[in-house]
This record gives C-alpha cells, structure tokens and sequence, in this order.
C-alpha cells in the first residue's frame, strides 16, 4: 500500500525493489527520507563498530546526513555528518544495502535491510530560526560543572558566596596560578551595570584576604562602553555562549555508575 502527494511519499510494507528506487530518486532529489525496518549496521574508518540486527529507524536528511535510531534514547546509535555519498543495491534480491561515504575522513556507514515496514520520502521546508532560552541559573551550574567555560585551569570553590551588602557571587574559584576569582554571569550581552556590580564584588573580597583576587565577567557579548569600563577596572571578559552551557548540561546516555563513584 502506499500513497503520494506533492510533498510525501510513503510506502508501507513495501518489496525491496521498490524500496530501492524510492530511495535512490529520493537521494537525487535530496529530500528526506525516513526508513523503519530490520537492519543490521557496519562502520568502518576512524575505529570500527558491527550494531547486530534489530528493528530500527533510518534517517536520512537533505545536507546527506545520516541517523540511526534505536526504540529508546533521543542520541543516534549510529550517524554520520552532512555531505555524505551514497549507494544503494539489492543484494541477491533478499537483502537491501544502504551505503553512505566520507573521504576526509575516510570512512563508511553500510545498513543492511532484510525487512522494511515503512519508508517515507518528504521534501520539506523549513526557514525557522531557533531560539534558545538558556537562564543564568543554567549558565552557572554548566560552569560550575565545567569551569573550562569560562577558562582552562578554573577550580570552582562555591557558588553563591555573600560579599556582605553587595550580594552574592555567581561562582568564586581558583585559577592556576592561585588568586582567588569571582565570576559573574549574565545570560545576554553584559552592560556597564555588570561590571560595575563586578567590581563591588572583588573588592568586597579583597578587604577580606591576603590574597590577589581577578574578576571575570562572563557573558555572550559585551554591551557598548563595557569593554572599556572593564579594562579600566582591571577585570577580564570571557565570552561564554549560552548554547554552549545547554550542551554541557543536556543529560548523557553513555554514562556508567563508574562516573559517579
């Protein structure tokens, strides 16, 4: 059974030939292609992986990137980047083969179906921007576990640490050469106000201790006449991109109870 219209084509319990031709057009098309079926997975290149037969989701987008999916977990098993090349064969008539190829670096993804339920070619479209909403909290518990954000050596202290009246840190660390460090976080482009509240922080700080203390302003950007007002202060700018921060905190599948022993 299948069905068609300008924009989608599906196939359902479809033959292996019919598979075949479909995607190959669909690829010459570059449109994108969805494939569910019983499939085995090879790759092969910078190492070597063997993913046994199983049922599973195939995607294929338009830049020719590659995704397998598994029946759970939002991460491909299996993917390859945009620009692949691809080559599509039946294998004595039983076996349908995807084959999809990068030369820098050399290396290749071959799935091998014997059974495909659904296939849906599409062209879609699609000219949205995205917006991510990423909020200051976010920002500092993605530095906080990961420090490097903000600069290479960065050993976190606490969070939050009260400078008397004027308020409370975002994070307070150690860099490298041991001076203390306080770093405040804005989520959109700092303006003069940070660096202002910046340095009632550090110098809150330093009244307190024998020891030389930075400040650092971490944000996307910086707002006109910040930059200036920071140098004159003697403070550092270190550009952290709230896109950046959702990667750091976005939940890992990979990981074993070994991590957090």
């Amino acid at each position: 059974m299948s069905g068609t219209s300008s924009e989608v084509i599906s196939l359902v319990s479809p033959s292996l030939t019919d598979c075949r031709d479909l995607i190959s057009d669909a690829l010459a098309k570059q449109k994108v292609l969805v494939v569910a079926g019983n499939c085995t997975v090879n790759y092969e290149g910078r190492a070597a992986s063997k993913l046994t037969w199983g049922e599973r989701v195939l995607m294929i987008k338009a830049d020719g990137s590659v995704l397998i999916h598994r029946r759970s977990g939002y991460e491909p098993v299996n993917w390859q980047p945009p620009k692949c090349q691809f080559r599509i064969s039946l294998e004595e008539g039983k076996r349908l083969s995807v084959l999809a190829t990068r030369q820098k670096p050399k290396e290749s993804l071959r799935i091998l179906f014997d059974d495909i339920t659904v296939l849906l070619a599409l062209s879609l479209t699609d000219e949205g921007e995205f917006a991510m909403h990423v909020t200051e909290e976010q920002m500092k518990q993605a530095i906080m576990r990961d420090p490097s954000l903000v600069e290479h050596g960065l050993k976190l202290i606490s969070e939050e640490r009260r400078m008397g009246d004027s308020g409370f840190t975002d994070v307070y660390a150690e860099d490298t050469h041991g001076r203390l460090v306080v770093v405040e976080i804005k989520r959109t482009a700092a303006s003069r106000n940070a660096a202002l509240q910046l340095n009632r922080y550090v110098e809150t700080l330093r009244k307190r201790v024998n020891r030389p203390v930075r400040g650092i302003l971490a944000a996307p950007e910086l707002r006109s006449g910040t930059s200036t007002l920071l140098a004159k202060l003697g403070y550092d700018f270190k550009a952290v991109s709230p896109a950046r921060c959702f990667e750091v905190l976005k939940p890992r599948t990979d990981a074993r109870l070994s991590d957090f022993l």
